[in-house]
């Protein structure tokens, strides 16, 4: 498995007072989605998150991103390893995703860019 990529994720009060910042910060522009009532904004390597607090509660424990090539042997390299998936494979608006408790605790989400 490779790994592309980290996004750092954040949750705002006021994603669009948010977005400005990152976008000055970073150099980039926003990719704006609505996943759950949650709205997403992917800023540069950050994933700014707004939207009900049950909902952000539950995102707040995921540590980070990940980017890889193929979720599919992220999901079988993360089983040899003796991650608990906790969700996924799934699709979502720009590819697929899978929820991963590392042994030590830790919880990441795997992303790819492939359509379901």
């Amino acid at each position: 498995m490779e790994i592309l990529g980290a996004s750092l994720r954040i949750c705002v009060d006021d994603l669009e007072t948010a977005i400005p910042f990152y976008e000055r910060l970073s150099g980039g522009r926003a990719l704006r989605f609505e996943r759950g009532g949650v709205q997403v904004a992917a800023v540069g390597s950050f994933l700014l998150m707004s939207g009900p607090e049950a909902e952000l509660e539950v995102l707040r424990k995921v540590t980070a991103t990940i980017a890889v090539q193929d979720v599919d042997a992220a999901h079988r390299l993360l089983n040899d390893l003796g991650a608990h998936i906790l969700a996924g494979p799934v699709p979502t608006p720009a590819g697929r995703n899978l929820l991963a408790m590392h042994p030590d605790g830790s919880v990441f989400e795997y992303v790819d860019q492939h359509p379901a």
